[in-house]
């Protein structure tokens, strides 16, 4: 079987030679794990999620080092991962972006948290126009929930200065159903919010396609 030079050159060299366009997905993914076998090992992650980068993004590193990566090809996997998604987010909070719609939070936040594999609830900031001043991590939690301080979250919003809030957390299951403890912590934290002044806009729930609008449904 004959081969074109371009097959037969190394990642990196063809890199050079022809662009980064010329890679294919595992000689790219193998390129940022570096280390021995990078581009075979590469390739075996991707066959196990039938080449989708989106559902590569959900192992952990108790996963990967399983796939047979090194300590090191497993962190730089993740941290490029994570560079994506942080990447993805980026553009929809640039400076002056208005909150119009549940839609506006979901597209900020469903790059963010939609495919992770635990909870983690959020809180956009926003000045009297609804444009977003901050977006700021709460909590981190497990498979199903995880714990809101209400009084971080204000002493939050009063140190940016807010006028307004928006809370996003996702599940992981995709059930976008609310939970008990899910509207709880919504009046909760809507109470504290008119004691304080500062308006509760919203509250959604996110998957990682489709999102539940607590202010679409008239719950908040």
């Amino acid at each position: 079987m004959k081969h074109t030079l371009t097959e037969l050159q190394e990642p990196d060299v063809k890199l050079l030679h022809n662009g980064s366009y010329a890679l294919s997905d595992a000689e790219t993914l193998g390129l940022v794990m570096a280390g021995v076998d990078s581009t075979a090992k590469a390739n075996k992650l991707l066959a196990s999620v039938n080449y989708s980068f989106s559902d590569l993004g959900k192992y952990n590193y108790s996963e990967l080092i399983n796939f047979g990566l090194s300590h090191l090809q497993a962190i730089r996997l993740i941290a490029v991962m994570e560079f994506s998604r942080r990447k993805a987010i980026q553009p929809t909070i640039a400076k002056d972006y208005t909150i119009r719609q549940s839609k506006d939070v979901a597209d900020i936040m469903q790059p963010l948290i939609g495919e992770l594999d635990h909870e983690e609830f959020w809180v956009l900031f926003l000045n009297r126009s609804n444009k977003v001043i901050k977006r700021e991590r709460i909590s981190v939690g497990g498979l199903s929930g995880t714990v809101t301080d209400v009084r971080i979250l204000f002493k939050s919003a009063i140190l940016n200065k807010a006028s307004g809030i928006i809370v996003a957390h996702n599940h992981p299951s995709g059930n976008l159903n609310p939970s008990e403890s899910d509207t709880k912590i919504t009046q909760k934290i809507k109470d504290c919010g008119s004691l304080m002044d500062i308006q509760v806009l919203d509250h959604l729930i996110i998957s990682e396609k489709d999102f539940y609008s607590f202010a679409d449904n008239g719950i908040i």
